[in-house]
């Protein structure tokens, strides 16, 4: 095992003879911790889908027998409730086994053949391709998710999925919660027979960049804020040989309503968006943060009313760190100043409470100043803009940025076909009923959009996710002993795999 933490929480034994304090990572310590991950990494690549199957669940195992003790902990530092670590546990280890059986089925490898044909024009060899793991991967923590997104979180399941070993930079907002969560993966893992130096941990801003910079990581994966993430993928492709930087930063998931669905259930779709805005205290990636209403009618005004009697009553709480709880009502306040918003419903919040904030505008003013009223706002608080018409809301739409999400509430009689069309090109997942807070993780998932809600085309949740750490790699020629065991034709003819154009399944 390899983490950095203090004496006071880990003994010299299970951080391999070296305790570390609350103080930042050193760049000797990052040296030795890439070292061990780089000797990891071909262990990690060759292993067989069993081993790699069983690894993964092993870890799984770890977090859900140690449930009690992590969720302790995290309550203690993040004040999220037990009840909600206790599903974020479950889902994490829930993750874990999932990518045990995606390397189970094989078809991540992309395994592909074409036969050698000496007479084609002109004769063409035998070549053999599939997907590897890039090396050792940088995953950098959330604060919203500490373990969902965090430690054990998606990131390095994916990563280790695909078969690399993986160096998490904790996040501060839960110290304690990483490094046990860190020693008790890492102990899972090695007792279940993966190598040395297949998870470690560090701690510090310096460590961190140092970390996306080392020559030995290969790809690295973030959860955070624009700028935070922005500057990392700087650092990430300044590189003098350049990664992949796949980050998860801001998105504010638009949300468009039809006056159809408002007459046919407005007050359903009230208290639908509230409860959507406000769980979690509104530190959702997904959370609904801007909501296109129609203007007059059954719309704007007559919504607006519905959203702020359904929002009475529901309780505010503590944010996740001082810095969100910071920006907050910094963040309410910038949008309040802007002439063209009114607040339907609660305060500009004070620094030590975070009640829920439902402001309104229309679309001439997103429109002028999207980089003001568009700007993601962290904490329980949605803005409802309203359009005069299809015209002026496609308008308005054309100034969403990327998200992650968006949702259309329409009724069948609706012509929307232009919106959806808008729609799909600014989010990853579209949503027609319910709301964008909660993200399965199946194997058909899509929690990634266009520029900023993330960096690159990829997921960061569900079965695909793991292709963002793989690369591909062709063998022409290659005698059989030679070849990576899953093209070699006896393990190729148990996973599905493409030879001569031909689509196979596993028959194995």
């Amino acid at each position: 095992m390899s983490i950095t933490t203090s004496p006071e929480t880990t003994s010299p034994e299970t951080t391999g003879g070296a305790p570390i304090g609350a103080e930042p990572t050193s760049a000797a310590r990052l040296d030795e911790l890439a070292r061990r991950a780089a000797v990891a990494a071909p262990i990690w690549r060759a292993s067989t889908a069993a081993e790699r199957a069983t690894w993964l669940r092993a870890a799984a195992d770890a977090l859900d027998a140690h449930l009690d003790e992590l969720v302790v902990i995290a309550d203690e530092e993040t004040r999220l409730g037990a009840v909600r670590l206790r599903g974020e546990v479950g889902r994490t280890s829930g993750q874990l086994r999932l990518f045990a059986t995606v390397v189970e089925e094989g078809s991540y490898l992309e395994a592909i053949v074409d036969d050698a044909d000496p007479t084609a024009t002109p004769p063409r060899p035998e070549l053999r391709r599939m997907l590897t793991g890039v090396g050792p991967v940088a995953v950098f923590s959330a604060s919203n998710f500490p373990f969902a997104f965090s430690v054990a979180g998606g990131d390095t399941a994916s990563a280790l999925a695909a078969g690399n070993p993986v160096i998490v930079k904790a996040h501060s907002g839960h110290p304690r919660l990483s490094v046990r969560t860190a020693e008790i993966v890492a102990a899972a893992l090695t007792s279940a027979g993966a190598p040395e130096g297949s998870l470690a941990l560090v701690t510090g801003r310096e460590a961190g960049n140092a970390l996306v910079q080392h020559p030995v990581i290969q790809a690295a994966g973030f959860t955070g804020s624009v700028g935070g993430g922005r500057a990392l993928f700087d650092l990430a492709t300044g590189r003098p040989d350049p990664i992949p930087f796949y980050g998860e930063l801001g998105s504010v998931n638009p949300v468009v309503i039809t006056s159809a669905a408002i007459t046919a259930r407005g007050d359903a779709l009230a208290s639908g968006l509230v409860s959507s805005f406000t769980l979690g205290v509104g530190q959702f990636c997904t959370k609904p943060g801007v909501v296109f209403v129609p203007r007059g009618g059954a719309g704007g005004a007559e919504f607006g009313a519905l959203v702020a009697q359904a929002v009475q009553g529901v309780a505010g709480g503590p944010l996740l760190t001082d810095r969100i709880t910071e920006a907050f009502p910094e963040g309410i306040a910038h949008l309040a100043a802007d002439p063209s918003v009114s607040i339907l419903a609660g305060t500009v919040p004070t620094p030590d409470a975070a009640q829920p904030v439902v402001l309104a505008t229309d679309t001439a003013a997103v429109i002028a100043r999207p980089e003001v009223l568009l700007e993601e706002c962290f904490g329980p608080v949605t803005l409802l803009v309203a359009y005069d018409g299809p015209d002026d809301l496609l308008a308005a739409l054309e100034s969403v940025p990327g998200s992650l999400t968006a949702t259309l509430h329409s009724e069948p009689g609706d012509d929307v076909a232009d919106v959806l069309e808008v729609l799909q090109r600014k989010a990853g997942r579209v949503l027609f009923a319910g709301w964008p807070t909660g993200v399965a993780v199946t194997w058909s998932q899509q929690h990634g959009g266009p520029w900023p809600a993330t960096t690159s085309l990829h997921t960061s949740v569900g079965a695909t996710a793991i292709r963002r750490f793989l690369r591909p790699v062709a063998f022409q020629d290659a005698p059989a002993h030679l070849l990576p065991a899953p093209l070699r034709d006896a393990e190729l003819a148990g996973i599905p795999h493409r030879r001569n154009g031909v689509l196979s399944s596993a028959t194995g």
